[in-house]
């Protein structure tokens, strides 16, 4: 019998290639997305998307979302609490480990593999130690489609954002900024790609600038 587990849901390309990976091995059965949301903007934390357009991936994907709300100003005691909260829930409904999209940073992978050792469960890590440049290639390859959501403003300028990744898009990129800006460097969100039953139809709204980071707004059409 497959193993149930809980895949850590963003809406950008990582999530979706580590979703694609472990759709490829029956050994595994995600039995749910999980997406940590902002509550005071309804949107999804870091990536800025309306969380209207997270459950149209969700519901294109077919499969159920669970979303954890923090606080604008969430320390980092409030996000844990709350996604150790839900993840006791799936872990009494025999769910055991959670996959993530992480590629090579350390502290974040050990941060994970604490914190659900606390709850008895596990950190799968699909697409981890894939070179990077190699890793989007493919991503751009496979047919998935994704749109630049938010950049660093210290490393990209404005124009990289509302841009589609393709290309050109990683052609441009500065040799100092990781092609799946596993830094922080840029997110974005997958609007169409193998996984998806159907595409996820948007209009691309304003660019703003937050707290040194540009968000391009997008708008469920």
């Amino acid at each position: 019998m497959a193993e149930k587990v809980l895949l850590a849901w963003s809406g950008g390309k990582d999530c979706a290639m580590t979703l694609h990976e472990i759709q490829q091995r029956p050994e595994y059965q995600v039995a749910s997305l999980l997406t940590t949301l902002t509550a005071d903007y309804d949107r999804v934390s870091m990536h800025g998307v309306r969380r209207a357009l997270l459950e149209r991936q969700a519901e294109s994907l077919s499969l159920p979302l669970y979303e954890v709300f923090i606080s604008k100003e969430a320390t980092n005691e409030e996000y844990a609490s709350k996604m150790q909260a839900a993840l006791t829930d799936f872990q009494k409904a025999g769910v055991s480990s959670v996959v993530f999209g992480d590629i090579h940073l350390e502290g974040v992978r050990k941060y994970r593999e604490d914190n659900l050792s606390k709850v008895g469960m596990k950190a799968i890590f699909p697409i981890w130690g894939r070179d990077t440049v190699e890793l989007v290639k493919t991503f751009v390859d496979l047919g998935f489609k994704a749109i630049v959501t938010c950049v660093d403003s210290k490393v990209l300028d404005k124009t990289f954002t509302g841009r589609i990744i393709d290309d050109s898009f990683l052609t441009e990129l500065p040799a100092n900024v990781d092609p799946c800006g596993e830094n922080g460097e840029f997110h974005s969100f997958v609007f169409d790609g193998p996984i998806f039953n159907r595409r996820i139809q948007y209009t691309i709204g304003q660019i703003v600038l937050r707290d040194s980071f540009y968000f391009c707004d997008l708008i469920p059409a």
